[in-house]
């Protein structure tokens, strides 16, 4: 048996371990960062990913003393930079910018070669954008209600475009189409610039779009917007009635958030979720996210990990009634 010296010293020796490793938490998240943080978007530059993360990062390089920088790693629809996250160390030095994407892709696409839901630790919820149905100015229809109708007495004559095979674009069109008992024809682009031109010229009827890429174009009248994707109004486009007006139930949107490696320190975790959440309360980047026509997430790290599994249930069903799984 072990005597009662020998039992306190073990016990002492193990306390000593217990708040050493404490210690160093401690002092590790304290001291972070110290050298330039990669900040991964698994999109192409330019658009409201670069703009939201440009915004965020500046903010975080003030108040962090470091480099936040904006690392574009796009293709594989968000799959590549997805994984250079998830293979990168988890010591808080690369993030990622999460989005629909990855919920979507997590049942539309079962050969990944990872889980998102286990590798990618939550760290920030950052904006949310509503869709919007643009149709040429040319289809004789003003509102959801004459676009249903139309599509019913025009079956297959009407064609769609979206940003590719499984984004939310195109996910968005195939939970109408289920919904409203409609047909048409999809086109899938490489991204939604060339979609949009398409659009406008007539070659193509009508596209569920971001608010912040559609916008100019129906200010402008070079689209009509029919309706937003999400229960409320945009702000950005305060005079287009949600979709759900027509057709109840039916709500989609992008959004966008921040993850890190599995394993990431808790106390790194927190610091980021503190500095990215007060970066979307400052009055400027409040302002200039709502002229992207954008919402804030704000939220603890546990609320936005809560919401990517909702968000990728509420994707699985959109994929499954689609008939892509």
């Amino acid at each position: 048996m072990i005597s009662k010296r020998a039992f306190l010293h073990s016990a002492a020796s193990i306390a000593t371990v217990l708040l050493g490793a404490g210690w160093i938490a401690a002092a590790h998240a304290d001291s972070y960062p110290t050298h330039p943080v990669r900040w991964i978007v698994p999109y192409t530059a330019g658009g409201a990913t670069d703009v939201l993360s440009r915004l965020i990062c500046q903010r975080l390089s003030e108040r962090l003393g470091q480099p936040f920088v904006v690392e574009n790693k796009p293709g594989a629809g968000s799959n590549i930079g997805t994984q250079t996250v998830i293979n990168s160390p988890p010591d808080g030095y690369t993030l990622l910018l999460t989005s629909t994407a990855n919920a979507i892709n997590a049942s539309f696409d079962p050969s990944l070669p990872y889980n998102f839901a286990k590798d990618i630790a939550p760290v920030a919820g950052v904006a949310r954008i509503p869709l919007v149905l643009v149709v040429n100015n040319d289809l004789p229809v003003h509102n959801v209600a004459e676009f249903i109708a139309y599509a019913k007495a025009n079956p297959g004559k009407l064609s769609i475009a979206s940003s590719g095979i499984g984004t939310s674009l195109h996910l968005s069109g195939e939970l109408f189409k289920a919904m409203a008992g409609v047909d048409f024809t999809h086109v899938p682009y490489r991204g939604s610039a060339p979609g949009l031109t398409d659009v406008m010229s007539g070659q193509i009827q009508g596209m569920f779009d971001n608010v912040t890429s559609s916008f100019e174009f129906v200010r402008t009248g070079k689209l009509r917007a029919l309706g937003v994707t999400t229960h409320e109004r945009s702000e950005t486009m305060p005079d287009v009635p949600p979709i759900s007006d027509t057709l109840p139930g039916y709500e989609t949107s992008s959004f966008y958030g921040v993850g890190a490696p599995r394993d990431t320190p808790k106390e790194i975790i927190d610091l980021l979720n503190k500095e990215i959440n007060a970066a979307l309360a400052d009055p400027v980047i409040k302002q200039r996210i709502g002229e992207l026509g954008a919402i804030p997430i704000s939220g603890n790290a546990t609320q936005f990990g809560a919401m990517l599994v909702t968000e990728t249930d509420r994707w699985r069903k959109v994929v499954e009634m689609s008939g892509h799984k």
